[in-house]
């Protein structure tokens, strides 16, 4: 009897392996940049492919709503989204999130983080929520806690990968993606 337990159990072991680890997604810059459709939150669902064609796209993946780095990040742009709006492209912020949570993000013009609160202003720009994972995990964003890593991503009007910047720094995110866009010849207004 001891022999036909381990026996299965070692039939059993690849089969789990196969059927449970799927080797995540690495996106490269020319890949076709996954599809998705979320809602956000200002009330309206978003698809990429609806931009297709008509202007460049940029997904900022945070890893949660109303914690220190993202409410940082969600403050660059909301200040200085100035420098972003003359291009002829359109960004999002993006989390794995539930819809109320970034609903409540956006909309709020502090944070409390500890001891300290953070003024910002409301998000000017749709917060994506993607609570089912499944758009995190075709972008090869979701990380082993089960939120989004920090990565943003630049996608042509061709629905292709311009860039992937895995080491944004959330104080000068609207900065950096005001320079990111000049550097690859996204069109001004």
């Amino acid at each position: 009897m001891r022999r036909l337990v381990l026996f299965a159990a070692v039939l059993a072991l690849p089969l789990s392996i196969a059927v449970g680890a799927q080797a995540p997604v690495e996106l490269k810059v020319g890949d076709m940049a996954p599809d998705f459709s979320l809602s956000a939150s200002d009330g309206k669902t978003y698809k990429l492919a609806d931009f297709r064609g008509k202007k460049a796209v940029v997904v900022a993946w945070f890893p949660k709503a109303s914690t220190r780095g993202c409410t940082i990040e969600c403050k660059s742009l909301a200040e200085n989204g100035h420098l972003l709006k003359n291009y002829e492209m359109t960004y999002f912020m993006a989390s794995v999130d539930p819809l109320e949570d970034n609903i409540n993000f956006a909309k709020a013009t502090s944070v409390k983080l500890g001891d300290t609160v953070v003024e910002k202003k409301e998000a000017d720009f749709p917060i994506l929520s993607d609570p089912s994972k499944q758009v995190a995990t075709s972008y090869g964003v979701l990380s082993a806690r089960g939120v989004a890593n920090r990565w943003t991503f630049y996608i042509g009007k061709d629905g292709k990968i311009l860039a992937i910047d895995k080491a944004v720094k959330p104080e000068t995110s609207a900065q950096d993606m005001a320079a990111k866009l000049k550097e690859l010849g996204v069109p001004t207004m």
